[in-house]
C-alpha cells in the first residue's frame, strides 16, 4: 500500500482504453473519500499516438499534474511508453508496466528499431518493476481490449481502497454485455501482481 494521498500516471498509446482506466480510477478514490483530480493529454492518440493521464488524490489536491520525480505509481499500457515517461518516476516509485510491444510508425516503416532492453533499463533505475502479460490476460478473460482491466486490477494491490469499491464502480461504468470479462480482467489483474 502506499501512503492516503498519491501520484499515479497512466500511459500507453491510442486505443488502449487509458483513459477509461484513469477515469474508473478516479472514481474510485472519490467514492473512497479523496479529493481527486486528473488531467489528460491525448494528442495523436486516434492514430496510435502517445496518451498520458495524470492523477492525483489525497485529503485535498489543488493541482491535477504530477511534478517531475514525483509518480508514486506509473501505470504503462505498452513497454515503450512506460521508458518515455522515466522522468515522472523515483527510486520509490512502483512501475505496473503491460509487456505488449506496439509498434510506433518510426518502427513499423523500418526507419528505427524497438528496444529490446526496456525492462532492464527500468529495473536498473531501482525501480520496483511489475511486468504483466495484460494481453493474453484479457484475452484469456475473453476480449483482448480489456487490458484497461488487467492493468486496473493490478493497480488496486498498490492503491488504500477496498476492492469492493472497484466492482461497484466497474458494475456502474461498465456495459452489462462485458461486464463479466472486465471483472475476470480485473482480477487477472489483481493475482499478477505479489505485495
Amino acid at each position: 500500500m502506499i501512503k492516503q494521498q498519491g501520484n499515479i500516471l497512466f500511459c500507453g498509446v491510442g486505443g488502449q482504453g487509458i483513459l477509461l482506466a484513469s477515469e474508473i480510477t478516479a472514481f474510485v478514490l472519490i467514492a473512497s473519500g479523496f479529493d481527486v483530480k486528473k488531467s489528460e493529454v491525448h494528442g495523436m492518440a486516434q492514430r496510435g499516438g502517445s496518451v498520458v493521464a495524470h492523477l492525483r488524490y489525497g485529503e485535498k489536491v489543488f493541482s491535477p499534474l504530477i511534478d517531475i520525480a514525483s509518480a508514486d505509481i506509473e501505470v504503462a499500457f505498452e513497454l515503450l511508453e512506460s521508458v518515455r515517461y522515466l522522468p515522472y518516476l523515483n527510486t520509490k516509485s512502483k512501475v505496473i508496466v503491460n509487456t505488449q510491444k506496439i509498434l510506433p510508425p518510426s518502427v513499423s516503416t523500418g526507419v528505427e528499431q524497438y528496444p529490446d532492453n526496456l525492462l532492464d533499463i527500468l529495473k536498473e533505475k531501482d525501480l520496483s518493476v511489475f511486468p504483466i502479460n495484460a494481453f493474453d490476460m484479457a484475452k484469456e478473460a475473453g476480449d483482448m481490449r480489456a487490458v484497461n482491466m488487467v492493468l486496473v486490477g493490478a493497480l488496486s494491490k498498490f492503491i488504500p481502497v477496498n476492492e469492493d469499491v472497484f466492482f461497484n464502480i466497474i458494475e456502474e461504468k461498465i456495459p452489462k454485455k462485458i461486464l463479466e470479462i472486465n471483472r475476470k480482467a480485473f482480477i487477472f489483474g489483481q493475482k499478477a501482481v505479489l505485495t
